[in-house]
């Protein structure tokens, strides 16, 4: 057993100190990685200026917490627990081990791990190092992770012995073999500590030059419907900004319990608060492998968990659970749902069911973050996506001309500010067409704002359909079908026909209990109808399917549903 380390000595005099086991100093030069877009010098200037960026990077955030909150249980993965002390000791010994294997500032790692606690040790290892993390989802094959390999120049890809039936170190041998940036194919065997990856914790980093805030922390995937994933590159300076306002509009403390029920590398959980706001605010963290309910339910009871975050499709599930009676979820505050829009029926029931507050988030992996705040009236919780987290999140609606709408009226939202992007990476023809000439990011999404900044989210642009020249809003039809007692999840896409250009059809997923045979496309019909919409926007064809495809980051693939 190794000793614990000594995160510093605090005698209410001198600041504590740092005890990092690395050597203290200024930030090194930045240095700019190619292929990323910088933001402009006077942007970057105003907004230290104004104190959205600290100067200081995500790993310094991390043992910053680790000496403030060093007998708080950080990490709870099954029947282990994990201290900030401990955690902060592992990640300097993979961080030493890492080193060693020649791993360091700049060199991109992709990570490909779920919902466990050596995830932690990984990617604050990496951000210790100054290396680059390129974040995968478990969901993820051969395909996407040589893709995010060859186009990243990878140095490193770290990934599970096996997960969920599928055969990781298999994977990891052939990237090994096919990507010839991969030096090092590392693979997690979470039941061995003995196999390769246990021996890299060895002696802990003692010597790191810092990297430099303005660095690239890490490259994100973007969460775009179409194609293969942007990579998203993300500053220490500009990602600490949105983790600490993040952590203090959802209210984390460290008191608080946070449920981690969807993938762990998707940026609404790194960051809205995320498992970032949680380490920043000192929480505990319970992983959970799934967010369904039979899992979810007894860790909320077992844990006295008091928050978490899900999608829609997810919340859906907890909302429509036949199990939710036999657990005790009385400790649970605060429910966010963001990812996608949740229906105004669906929010609703939030409350009243779930016996917390929801909180709606509206943001996007490239930056700008919206939240519906704790304090907020319920018509105004259910009602919209919330409002920007900074004072010089600019936001603008505008119609098809690039013209500026007034309060209320729907139109393509743009948006630049001290954590959104310039552009992603080494993707000059995608960022002419996404960023204006001013470094407005073009972000798909149909909004409209009131006069208070609150954003109301109408649907994303190409989602739209054209029905003979009626436009017609997916959004609308699939609230009106979510209030239908035998609808467990509903998607509306536009086809093509030879006749009208595009017809509109509707997916649908049914609750459990419902015997399909007692719903048909003449009854949903009929009660659209009823709910008094323009013909034109009934659906004419209707398919009831068990789930929707999904895309590669998790999201209802409508590109899909209008292909098959």
């Amino acid at each position: 057993m190794v000793e614990q380390m000594q995160w510093g000595v605090y005698d209410g005099g001198e600041e504590p100190m740092p005890a990092r086991g690395c050597v203290v100093g200024p930030h090194p030069e930045h240095v700019l990685l190619e292929g990323v877009v910088p933001f402009p010098a006077e942007f970057a200037e105003r907004y230290r200026e104004r104190g959205y960026w600290k100067g200081e990077t995500i790993a310094d955030m991390f043992f910053g917490s680790v000496r403030s909150f060093a007998d708080n249980v950080a990490v709870v993965d099954g029947e282990e627990e994990i201290t900030y002390a401990k955690l902060g000791e592992r990640v300097l010994r993979l961080a030493g081990g890492l080193s060693r294997l020649g791993i360091g500032r700049g060199d991109r790692v992709v990570v490909h791990l779920p919902n466990v606690a050596v995830y932690f040790d990984v990617v604050f290892a990496l951000f210790e190092l100054g290396a680059i993390p390129v974040f995968a989802l478990q969901a993820h094959r051969r395909t996407e992770i040589e893709y995010f390999c060859s186009f990243a120049q990878a140095k490193a890809y770290i990934t599970i012995d096996s997960c969920e039936g599928f055969d990781h170190a298999a994977l990891a041998r052939e990237i090994a073999a096919c990507v010839p940036s991969v030096e090092h194919a590392l693979v997690v065997d979470t039941q061995d500590d003995c196999r390769e990856f246990g021996k890299l914790y060895g002696e802990p980093l003692s010597h790191q030059e810092r990297c430099n805030p303005a660095d690239v922390a890490f490259l994100q995937l973007s969460g775009g419907t179409t194609g293969k994933p942007k990579l998203i590159p993300r500053t220490h300076d500009d990602y600490l900004y949105t983790i600490r306002e993040s952590a203090r509009i959802c209210g984390l403390s460290s008191e608080s319990v946070h449920l981690i029920a969807l993938p762990i590398a998707h940026n609404y959980t790194m960051s809205s608060p995320g498992i970032l706001g949680c380490v920043y605010a000192g929480a505990k963290m319970v992983l959970a492998p799934s967010g369904s309910p039979d899992v979810a339910f007894p860790l909320i009871s077992k844990h006295h968990v008091t928050s978490s975050s899900l999608v829609p499709p997810v919340a859906l599930l907890w909302l429509n659970s036949s199990v939710r009676d036999e657990w005790d979820l009385s400790s649970l505050q605060v429910l966010q749902v963001g990812g996608a829009k949740l229906s105004q029926e669906a929010a609703r029931r939030v409350k009243p069911e779930l016996g917390c507050t929801l909180q709606q988030v509206f943001g996007m992996a490239e930056g700008l973050v919206n939240y519906t705040r704790l304090s907020d009236s319920e018509s105004l919780v259910v009602s919209s996506q919330g409002l920007r987290i900074s004072p010089d999140d600019e936001v603008r609606v505008v119609d098809d001309d690039g013209v500026d709408l007034p309060a209320g009226v729907p139109g393509n939202l743009l948006t630049r500010g001290p954590y959104t992007i310039r552009g992603y990476y080494c993707a000059p023809e995608v960022n002419e067409r996404d960023f204006t000439l001013d470094g407005f990011y073009c972000t798909g999404d149909i909004v409209s704002r009131d006069e208070r900044g609150y954003l109301t989210v109408t649907g994303r642009k190409k989602d739209q359909i054209n029905r003979g020249g009626e436009k017609v809003s997916p959004e609308e039809i699939e609230n009106l079908l979510l209030s239908h007692e035998a609808i467990h999840d509903a998607s509306v896409v536009g086809v093509r026909d030879q006749v009208l250009g595009e017809k509109v059809k509707a997916f649908v997923v049914l609750r459990e209990d419902v015997d399909p045979g007692s719903v048909s496309p003449f009854k949903l019909k009929k009660f659209l109808r009823q709910k008094g919409i323009a013909g034109f926007k009934i659906p004419d064809e209707f398919e009831i399917v068990d789930e929707f495809p999904e895309t590669f980051v998790g999201k209802t693939s409508k590109r899909a549903q209008r292909e098959s």
